[in-house]
């Protein structure tokens, strides 16, 4: 096995954007009242790196009762990206990543996969002048694992040659899914088996790790 691919999360690997995501997901809340707000954020932390359009219509069936109409999901999705796209813009990197990506671009490929809306994804990294960084930009839809297929598909690499960062079950499952490798960020994988660390300040010497491990 060798290290032949990178694919990162955006928020929370890339941006520092889980808070902006979380306030965003809290205003949508709140117009349904105090309940709605707070069963929203907590379904929102739980589930990471799952589309926004999901969380809207588990909020209509699981809270509201009722289904959530196209016309009303994306209301929501325009209400979402008003309100969190200006705080993604501005947030910081997370610890690390430049690092990284210095170190790896040109080494091997690199994409993203994110459950971020495609478009606005691309439109995020292209601001923040990482875009050029990476062979591919994936956003949803489709739900994560079908990301890191394409992606596999695309880059003609082996899932075991290839590493996904992510910060929640979500891409934990994911990469579990189509049996790539996996490096988490955040506390969340303490007890959880794989290779992780509360930011990426240790990510290169991780990567290194696995490039001279295929080498020998």
């Amino acid at each position: 096995m060798a290290l032949a691919l990178i694919i990162f999360d955006c928020d929370g690997v890339l941006l520092e954007s889980v808070d902006a995501k979380t306030r965003a997901f809290a205003r949508i809340g709140a117009a349904f009242g105090p309940e709605a707000e707070r069963r929203l954020v907590r379904y929102h932390e739980q589930h990471g790196g799952v589309s926004r359009y999901k969380k809207f219509e588990w909020l209509y069936t699981e809270v509201l009762g009722r289904e959530i109409s196209p016309e009303e999901s994306a209301r929501l999705g325009a209400l979402f990206e008003e309100y969190s796209l200006d705080e993604v813009n501005r947030c910081p990197l997370v610890p690390g990543v430049q690092e990284v990506l210095d170190a790896w671009s040109g080494r091997v490929p690199l994409y993203v996969a994110s459950g971020a809306p495609h478009e606005e994804l691309v439109r995020v990294l292209e601001s923040r002048g990482l875009a050029g960084r990476f062979a591919g930009i994936y956003g949803s839809p489709p739900g994560k694992a079908e990301l890191l297929r394409n992606i596999l598909r695309e880059s003609g690499v082996h899932p075991a040659d290839a590493v996904m960062i992510g910060d929640s079950s979500t891409d934990q499952y994911a990469a579990e899914a189509v049996l790539t490798r996996f490096y988490g960020r955040g506390e969340y994988f303490r007890h959880s088996g794989y290779p992780w660390h509360t930011d990426l300040t240790h990510l290169n010497v991780h990567l290194e790790d696995l490039f001279r491990e295929g080498k020998e």
